[in-house]
């Protein structure tokens, strides 16, 4: 995976982030979700890079990347950290100013980025996903039954983490046909992503992605209530999922942006990246060059 593209770790503030890189013209940061690592792009990377510099990393806490001890409070995992991660790494790697497509957890990161670095991001790209608080403020019987994951893993540790950590090859292979086509996941990405999450400290961190998502997130995203972007929103999610069935994430997203607004559902489902490349990369080619 990622042939011809160049492997890096580069130290943040707050720890290291894993990355690969490749391409040449203005630059592009793809952030990937729960339970996975930047693989998830292995099948639309070389493609960007004809016209992107693209830049794919691993989450604090996800991956390859560090893995900082948490407090009580669970900042370290709040989107706001994870996000100055992302920002100091496109620093250090030349690009004051860029795109941000991010999946699942990477999305919540992205929007953090966008809202906390305004000066930063151009273009923002959000995949299976409304905001954070908007989905916490509805939460219903039909949200809880199909995420049971965000009741699950915010549960005090070391609760969820002893139940993975069990069997996290089981575990893992369940998550990853979550309302998608697990036959999407090619073998070497699948690999990956076993040989990240049978590390203890991964599983661990990522449930502290969880709770800081319950917590101090909700937070944050609270005393921002009513900011707008000022920059375009590509909103896109999986047919097959759940975001187009309890939400109308246009509509939604508007409401977080001055700027306009457009995507619609792919014919996927929740591993966009994965299960329809070629439609994200249409999606994106008309969007990230608009």
């Amino acid at each position: 995976m990622f042939e011809g593209f160049e492997r890096k770790r580069i130290p943040t503030s707050g720890t290291e982030i894993n990355l690969v890189t490749g391409g040449r013209g203005p630059g592009l940061l793809l952030l990937h979700g729960y339970p996975q690592t930047h693989a998830i792009w292995h099948k639309v990377a070389s493609d960007l890079a004809e016209r992107f510099t693209v830049v794919a990393t691993d989450l604090r806490g996800y991956g390859d990347s560090g893995k900082p001890p948490t407090d009580a409070a669970h900042m370290p995992y709040s989107k706001r950290e994870m996000a100055r991660d992302q920002a100091e790494v496109m620093s250090a790697l030349g690009f004051e100013r860029f795109s941000v497509v991010g999946h699942d957890r990477g999305g919540r990161v992205a929007h953090r980025l966008a809202r906390d670095h305004r000066d930063r991001v151009e273009r923002l790209a959000v995949l299976d996903i409304c905001p954070t608080l908007d989905m916490y403020e509805r939460t219903d019987m039909a949200f809880a039954s199909a995420y049971y994951h965000w009741f699950f893993l915010i549960q005090p540790a070391d609760y969820p983490e002893r139940m993975i950590g069990a069997d996290p090859d089981f575990y893992l292979s369940k998550k990853l046909k979550f309302l998608a086509d697990g036959a999407a996941i090619t073998d070497d990405a699948m690999a990956e992503y076993l040989r990240c999450f049978r590390d203890p400290a991964t599983i661990h961190a990522t449930c502290e992605d969880y709770r800081a998502g319950a917590t101090v997130d909700l937070a944050h995203d609270r005393a921002d209530r009513g900011e707008r972007l000022d920059i375009p929103v590509l909103a896109l999610w999986g047919a097959e999922g759940i975001i187009g069935k309890l939400y109308q994430p246009l509509e939604v997203w508007q409401r977080y942006t001055d700027g306009p607004v457009s995507g619609g559902p792919v014919p996927s489902g929740h591993y966009i990246p994965e299960e329809a490349p070629e439609r994200l990369l249409s999606e994106l080619s008309g969007f990230l060059e608009g």
